[in-house]
């Protein structure tokens, strides 16, 4: 890839999760509003779709430098049944919002450490989730796991409940990247949990690699990818290192110096993407890869593949409900956060409220720019033939992609843009290309990470 491109694009971006990003959300829903779009997306698609829930579980025993994620650190496990307790208390604040049985088509244990849970209390939620719902006869069910804290135990406990996913957070191999960010695990651990998922019957095993992490080469990331390719996770999610010590300030343990930068980052990416292809994997969608028979490469085939705040997903329901501290709902016309701290959520889900704390109502420009970022994320392309997609929005953007387009990084063509394959590793700098609030109000300081 051409260096001038790398440095020319090279800047502090969105990963577009969603759209508005959260630090653009400024029409925040009051509760009783809330329970409103909440409400009003149940009906709609519940009986037909189902909906969605993400729980986020968010004690570690340990700190990894390199996780971005809402996490609490403590080797004291009797946090977990007043945890699991308030989170029931809140999915069931939700189920007599919805006034009728939920059916639930996917679920997703997310952290911190699912897995820093035992098997009877992470058995003890998931039965307490169920046992006010049904469950959709084409529902996946998945979580993230620490492989030094997953047992067979964990893993058969949960297949039980009916989790196929498996998400295994490998990062890296190399002792030396281990070490700096906190994260030491051996490949042989990585590799009995993997045997036992394989044995136990998971039909879909991740794994989530990082490039551009300090003290990695490509001699490091050519040792973690041959050694991932022994396993051969049915999935692979190689993302780019987000250094922001600014948010996360376990991140001054190191500095830009020790990091990859630049050519040299995206050297690290590319070397991947050969191997994987090298290797069979499917390119999907932005930093993911899966194996052909693996459900992402068939809702990409299928023209299905979805992108939320948990990333790639081949399951789509409108209504998202993110149970626990800091998550995330989507009701498609509104977002809706929890609050952040532990201590807050249990007070708000004592005095019996839903524990949001801001949210964004989003405006007929929002859903359109929101549906074209979502083409772009998981179609590479996007069309405005409707007239009621034909806003200056749109045209202001095909406008700001005239130099990407000069570049080979896009083709604009009559009411449709498609990226090419040289510009597949820009399509963040070509989905800022239409995020109008960023235009709006171009923050003064540091916000996002690098987008290479």
């Amino acid at each position: 890839m051409e260096n001038n491109l790398i440095k020319k694009y090279n800047v502090a971006g969105p990963r577009y999760t969603s759209y508005p990003t959260v630090p653009y959300w400024t029409d925040s829903p009051s509760l009783e509003n809330w329970k409103k779009f909440v409400k009003t997306s149940f009906d709609k698609t519940n009986e037909a779709n189902g909906i969605s829930l993400y729980i986020h579980l968010p004690f570690c025993e340990s700190l990894c430098t390199f996780c971005g994620c809402n996490t609490r650190i403590t080797v004291n496990h009797t946090v977990e049944n007043p945890y699991i307790t308030a989170v029931l208390k809140e999915w069931q604040m939700y189920v007599e919002v919805f006034d009728s049985s939920p059916i639930i088509k996917e679920i997703h244990l997310g952290g911190g450490t699912p897995t820093f849970f035992s098997p009877h209390n992470l058995d003890t939620l998931l039965n307490g989730i169920k046992k006010l719902a049904s469950i959709h006869p084409h529902a996946e069910f998945s979580f993230e796991a620490h492989p030094n804290s997953t047992s067979k135990e964990h893993l058969e406990a949960l297949y039980n409940l009916g989790f196929r996913r498996l998400s295994l957070g490998i990062q890296d191999f190399d002792p030396k990247v281990q070490k700096t960010v906190n994260r030491v695990q051996s490949f042989e651990t990585v590799e009995t949990v993997v045997n036992q998922a394989r044995e136990i019957g998971y039909t879909s095993i991740n794994f989530d690699l990082i490039y551009g992490l300090p003290f990695q080469t490509e001699n490091s990331v050519l040792d973690t990818i041959q050694k991932t390719k022994l396993l051969k996770p049915d999935r692979i999610a190689f993302y780019s290192y987000a250094h922001v010590p600014w948010i996360k300030p376990g991140q001054r343990m190191f500095t830009e110096l020790d990091l990859p930068q630049d050519e040299a980052k995206r050297k690290l990416y590319e070397l991947g993407r050969e191997l994987f292809q090298e290797a069979n994997y499917v390119e999907i969608g932005m930093d993911h890869f899966s194996l052909p028979s693996d459900s992402l490469n068939q809702s990409l085939l299928n023209q299905t593949l979805h992108r939320n705040f948990m990333g790639y997903s081949s399951s789509y329901s409108e209504l998202m409900i993110g149970l626990g501290v800091s998550s995330i709902s989507d009701t498609w016309n509104c977002f809706a956060q929890n609050v952040k701290k532990v201590e807050e959520y249990y007070q708000l889900i004592e005095e019996n409220k839903i524990p949001i704390f801001r949210g964004h109502i989003l405006n007929t420009e929002d859903l359109i720019i929101r549906k074209h970022i979502l083409n772009l994320m998981c179609k590479m392309e996007t069309s405005w033939k409707n007239i009621e997609e034909q806003s200056q929005t749109i045209y202001d953007g095909i406008e700001r992609l005239k130099e990407m387009q000069m570049d080979g990084l896009v083709e604009i063509l009559p009411y449709q843009l498609k990226v090419t394959e040289k510009g597949r590793a820009f399509v963040r700098n070509i989905c800022m290309a239409f995020d109008e609030r960023l235009w709006k109000n171009i923050p003064s300081t540091q916000i996002f990470s690098q987008t290479v």
